[in-house]
């Protein structure tokens, strides 16, 4: 049995072989091509923190899979009461097949995993975004080919989908330049030392960004950092990702965002809608990739 919480809990290999079965599930979804290999599968999603994408998209593609969806939360369940997550990991897992979490502290995600019967998928935590970096690599792989020997430029804060990006760029090695305001570095990650083979950090965004193959960022105050709000628009003003910065990226880059954004802030209207932006292709690919991976995750590998 397998888990899903952090992007390098998998080779590459087994990414190659999502990369792999997203396309074809994609191409069957696009071509209303019935495939329903989780018939009688439960997913149980749980909710500590909201989401639109997540939700729609693990539930939509469980569906798609023939299975069936639970959506849980802490104010309506015993999350939300103190029992200890290690008990409500062994009730949750004899009941279902497979556990999504979206929730605060990875800590929380690996101790569900550590008591659970069945495989447990990280939907996002403070620490880690992998379903969406998941998404955004397919993203380029299915708009430019493999993401092997390319750069990615992450502007903006230094937060979960940051260290998850760098996992991937050692995992499918690439480089990733991240530029970020002073006081808000990246660190060294739940005592993992940062790869500086992959990584190469910078203060200004321009630099960053110069013969990028994808640009990328996210809002500059993450959920359950409200109150640093506007201390934060003043020490991020000047990595807003506008035209003159995608201007000096490669010629073919594309623009990643994973939603929800803040036009005049972290991004301009421009670059989110204009030609060189992929954030609506991003969005739909989670549910694919989603699908791919609970695939993987109940069934194994599958080549047909």
């Amino acid at each position: 049995m397998k888990h899903f919480l952090q992007f390098s809990d998998f080779t590459r290999d087994e990414h190659e072989h999502l990369f792999a079965r997203t396309k074809i599930l994609k191409h069957r979804f696009k071509n209303y091509i019935p495939y329903q290999p989780l018939t009688d599968r439960m997913l149980a999603m749980v909710f500590e923190k909201s989401s639109t994408r997540t939700r729609v998209s693990f539930e939509a593609g469980i569906y798609q899979l023939g299975g069936q969806a639970i959506h849980l939360d802490s104010q309506s369940t015993q999350l939300g009461r103190s029992e200890p997550i290690e008990d409500t990991a062994r009730v949750i897992s004899r009941m279902v097949d497979l556990v999504m979490i979206r929730t605060f502290e990875q800590e929380k995600v690996e101790r569900f995993a550590a008591h659970s019967r069945v495989p447990v998928i990280n939907g996002l935590t403070n620490e880690y975004h992998p379903c969406q970096v998941l998404a955004d690599i397919y993203t380029f792989v299915e708009q430019r080919g493999s993401i092997s020997g390319k750069t990615v430029a992450w502007i903006g804060d230094a937060n979960n989908m940051s260290y998850t990006w760098l996992q991937a760029a050692r995992t499918l090695d690439f480089k990733l330049n991240v530029a970020t305001p002073a006081g808000y570095p990246m660190k060294s990650q739940r005592g993992e030392m940062l790869d500086l083979k992959h990584l190469e950090v910078f203060t200004d965004p321009m630099a960053a960004a110069r013969g990028a193959h994808i640009v990328t960022t996210d809002v500059w105050t993450s959920m359950g950092f409200e109150a640093e709000t506007e201390s934060r628009k003043k020490a991020f003003a000047d990595f807003m990702v506008d035209a003159e910065m995608m201007a000096v990226a490669d010629r073919d880059a594309l623009f990643m965002h994973c939603l929800p954004a803040h036009r005049g802030e972290e991004v301009t209207e421009e670059v989110l809608e204009g030609p060189q932006s992929v954030v609506w292709e991003e969005a739909e690919n989670r549910l694919h990739v989603q699908k791919a991976l609970m695939e993987y995750l109940l069934l194994g590998k599958i080549d047909s």
